[in-house]
């Protein structure tokens, strides 16, 4: 696991992080689902360490029923209190009801264009952005205030550069990692 050279930020002593570098940063996954869910953990980020955040992965999702997007767009404040006294997760009641929130704009986002990829494309062409070194970019600045005119919170450029990363838009590995890719635009 430790004999290839990944990018400086993964903690080698963190197997999940290897994982996670390895087999899902910044692999294209466009399956909503999969979408939703990285925009909900992105989102509990702020502020915070992706590391933090990915070590609570599987308590997040059973606290947030398999991040069932429909199920979380009708959380009540009941549900709220519940999360808000979950010690396994990030319990920011800010992020909570963004949470709720994002939801139901994600789902009008998936009715007006057939999935929340294709929102995306109308931003990316359809292409995968290769750079490293970025904490934000124009796209993310694109996608950011738009999805904050939808009302979406927790969604300033940073998140969603981050965001980008994490789903396979934006390719960032650095380049001395061995899945760097040689299409890097400098």
């Amino acid at each position: 696991m430790n004999d290839k050279i990944r990018c400086k930020w993964c903690n080698l002593r963190n197997p999940l992080y290897v994982q996670y570098h390895d087999e899902e940063w910044c692999v294209p996954n466009y399956n909503d689902q999969y979408l939703f869910e990285m925009l909900l953990l992105e989102m509990f980020q702020a502020g915070l360490s992706w590391e933090c955040v990915l070590n609570k992965k599987s308590s997040f999702r059973k606290a947030f029923d398999n991040f069932d997007m429909d199920k979380i767009a009708q959380y009540d404040d009941c549900k709220v209190q519940v999360l808000l006294e979950n010690k396994d997760i990030i319990r920011n009641k800010l992020k909570i009801q963004a949470a709720i929130n994002n939801a139901k704009i994600f789902k009008e986002i998936i009715n007006t264009y057939g999935s929340f990829y294709n929102y995306l494309k109308t931003f990316t062409n359809d292409k995968i952005i290769y750079e490293v070194g970025k904490t934000k970019s124009r796209l993310s600045s694109l996608i950011s205030e738009d999805l904050r005119k939808r009302k979406m919170k927790f969604v300033g450029t940073t998140i969603i550069y981050s965001y980008l990363q994490a789903i396979g838009i934006i390719n960032s590995h650095d380049k001395e990692c061995f899945l760097y890719h040689k299409e890097i635009i400098k």
